[in-house]
């Protein structure tokens, strides 16, 4: 059976506080019932900055600033969504500092919403078996950071 990927591009935060990673717990979609960054999709004509800070307030609840570009990355990973067999995820990384905002442990759900809640989780406590792709990536580059 030849595989049929669905293409996502999307830009995603990492924010690192008291040695915890904030991540999301996703609703739906290919990384359901994982742990996530916040980031995903561009809204049209939507600007990588403007996205991850609207990403970040609908996601945690939390305004954000950017700290840096963490970098860019790829990944084909096999999921079963939709009529697809593949994602092939192109990621933009950026560290971001909060700048305000309560964390939404139960944030507003609207069409769109990927986010059931958002929490903050040590390293350690992810890998591949409860967290996406994208959250590994970024333990990844914390771990060669350190």
């Amino acid at each position: 059976m030849k595989a049929n990927y669905d293409r996502a591009f999307g830009v995603y935060g990492i924010c690192i506080e008291d040695g915890k990673l904030l991540v999301i717990r996703k609703n739906r979609g290919p990384y359901i019932h994982r742990f996530d960054l916040p980031g995903g999709n561009l809204e049209h004509a939507e600007t990588l900055i403007d996205g991850i800070k609207r990403e970040f307030v609908e996601e945690t609840g939390f305004t954000v600033e950017i700290v840096d570009q963490a970098g860019v990355t790829d990944f084909q990973y096999p999921c079963k969504w939709k009529e697809f067999t593949h994602v092939h995820h192109i990621a933009v990384f950026y560290y971001v500092r909060i700048t305000g905002g309560q964390l939404a442990s139960n944030p507003d759900q609207f069409d769109g919403q990927d986010s059931l809640e958002a929490l903050w989780v040590t390293p350690d406590h992810l890998h591949i078996d409860n967290a996406s792709p994208l959250v590994l990536k970024a333990v990844e580059s914390l771990s060669l950071s350190s």
